[in-house]
Formats: C-alpha cells, structure tokens, sequence
C-alpha cells in the first residue's frame, strides 16, 4: 500500500498522534520533529544592525511557544 502524502511529504500515521495521546514521549518528539521545519519557517524574523545588514533568524521563544500549543492540543482530551 501506497504512503499517503501531502505535497510531496510523507504524512504521519494516526497511530503515533494516539501514542503521543496516551503518554508516549518518544512519539511525541516524532511529532516535533516532523512540524519542526514548519514551526522554524512560521518563527523567522528578519533583524536589521544599525548599518541596515539583515540578519535572518529564528525566534527561538516563539517556537517553543508553537512547540507547547501543539503538545497542548494533542493532550488536550487525555489530560
């Protein structure tokens, strides 16, 4: 059987978000670390020194925050 995907990315199986549900932390982090690029690109801001040089990063505060209301929802019903 064919792997399901989303433009070209393989998707998740439900089964690791109902591990996750249940406690599982290592599917948890798979969870993580698949959304990881996403919340990386949703969090990058672009900085300007005085002389006007960009500087491109990732704000790291912002993506934690993304990182707990994702956990948050997975949990939201187990808890």
């Amino acid at each position: 059987m064919k792997q399901p995907t989303f433009h070209g990315r393989v998707l998740l199986p439900l089964s690791v978000f109902a591990k996750a549900r249940a406690g599982d932390p290592l599917a948890m982090e798979r969870i993580l670390r698949y959304y990881d690029g996403y919340m990386n690109k949703l969090c990058t801001q672009t900085l300007y020194e005085l002389d006007g040089t960009p500087h491109v990063r990732v704000d790291e505060y912002m993506k934690h925050r993304l990182q707990n209301k994702l956990i948050r929802a997975i949990l939201k019903d187990s808890l």
